[in-house]
Order: structure tokens, then sequence, then C-alpha cells
């Protein structure tokens, strides 16, 4: 019979005493624990090994925390990231969400809570994943879009080099084909917690997709503005 996977958790905290009994408990929850104790040391990591969630204290040397949230960020846009810190104010949370952490507990904390909110950002980043998984390489029409390099080609079947911004974006609404995608999930997908732009920031993005990809931007078949609701992709199959 095979084994099931267990998920991969990183703990990067300092406090040698507080590592030790994150790793155990968590252990005996039956996950796969690595940890680490800076900031430099866990981007090395990162950067070599997959984990299904990494819990990140703040204050560490070498490299901060927030630092290294936002440097994990630049390179996977997925990985659940949940921040202890002894910092509790309001502004030292929204620096930590706003810089990419999916939650933020303050130090002490209760235990139980830990591993409970460890349990739901694992369930969540599993529902993502199996959602619609997209290959790194979307073929739709005559377009191209190569998620992992950031570039797209379209019908001039030029290379058009991408922002970050535009592949979350373009990847949201392809995991989501044929479904109208709401303002409010672009938000918090797209641009994260804090950072709001109007409508128009996304109408300008959808704009941007059309000159790319469609024949007539006027009249668009692949990228739809859906009135008071939100913005739709149908992939269209091309005609043999």
């Amino acid at each position: 019979m095979m084994q099931e996977k267990k998920d991969s958790i990183l703990i990067v905290e300092d406090e040698e005493n507080l590592m030790e009994a994150l790793k155990l408990n968590l252990e005996l929850e039956g996950y796969e624990v690595t940890s680490c104790a800076n900031g430099a040391q866990a981007l090395d990591i990162v950067h070599k090994e997959h984990f299904d969630l990494i819990i990140l204290d703040i204050m560490l040397p070498e490299v901060d925390g927030i630092t290294v949230c936002e440097t994990i960020r630049l390179q996977n846009d997925e990985i659940p990231i949940l921040i202890l810190s002894a910092k509790n104010t309001g502004a030292d949370r929204v620096l930590g969400l706003k810089k990419g952490a999916d939650d933020y507990l303050t130090k002490p904390f209760n235990l139980e809570e830990l591993l409970l909110r460890v349990k739901k950002l694992l369930l969540k980043s599993t529902q993502i994943h199996s959602a619609h998984t997209v290959p790194d390489v979307y073929t739709f029409g005559k377009n191209k879009i190569d998620f992992k390099g950031l570039v797209c080609s379209g019908r001039s079947g030029e290379w058009i080099p991408l922002t970050k911004k535009e592949v979350m974006l373009l990847k949201l609404l392809v995991e989501h084909k044929n479904e109208v995608v709401t303002r409010e999930k672009i938000l918090q997908t797209v641009w994260g917690y804090n950072v709001y732009p109007t409508t128009r920031t996304i109408d300008n993005f959808i704009l941007n997709f059309r000159k790319y990809f469609e024949d007539d931007s006027r009249h668009p078949v692949y990228f739809h503005s859906v009135r008071g609701l939100g913005y739709k992709f149908t992939p269209v199959e091309s005609k043999t």
C-alpha cells in the first residue's frame, strides 16, 4: 500500500527552544519538518527544496523575516507563509501581510491555535492546486503564454514580455476558464490584502491582454469584462 505523502513544513526561528517545541509538535501531527535559524539559510533551503508551508519568525539574524518573505514571494506566489512575531501592532501585521504572508500570529501564542492555522493554510493551498492545474506553457488559438518565462506570443507570433502581475492575472483567469472571476477574487489573489487598485486598473490589464491576443480588440473573443460582476476568459478552439 502506498504511503500518503506528508505535508512538508519549513520553520525559520532563531529561538532554539521554541523551534524545537514547534518541530516536535508538528511532527506529532504527522508533518515532515525542516528547520533553520537564520534568514539567509532559509532562502538557500527554499531555493533547493519544495515546502507546502513556511512558518517564519520576523526577527532573524543575517536576513530579517520580512525580507525573507518578500524574496520568497518574488519566486513563488503559491506557498503559504505564516509569520510568527513578537511584534504585535496593527502596522506590523499589515506590513507582514503586505509583503506576502498569508497569516500572522503574535508571540506568545496558543499552540492549538497555531496547529489549527497551519491545518487551514495547508487545506486552502491543496484546494487552490486541485482547482485547475495550468501547464507552464498554455496555448489557446494561435496564442501562447509561458507562465514561467514571463512571456507570451499573440497574433503577431512575436514574444512579448509580461509583468509579474500580468502573469498572475492571466493564470487566475485561465485556471477559471469559462467562469466569471470576481473583482474581489482578483484583488485578493493578484494584489494581496491591502493594496486595492481601482476597477480601471484591472480593466487596463484586460485591454493589454486584448492587444496581445485578440484579432480585433474591440470585439474580444477571449477576454471579457462582465459588467458589475468581474472578468472572464473563454478559450475558443481554433478551427482546423
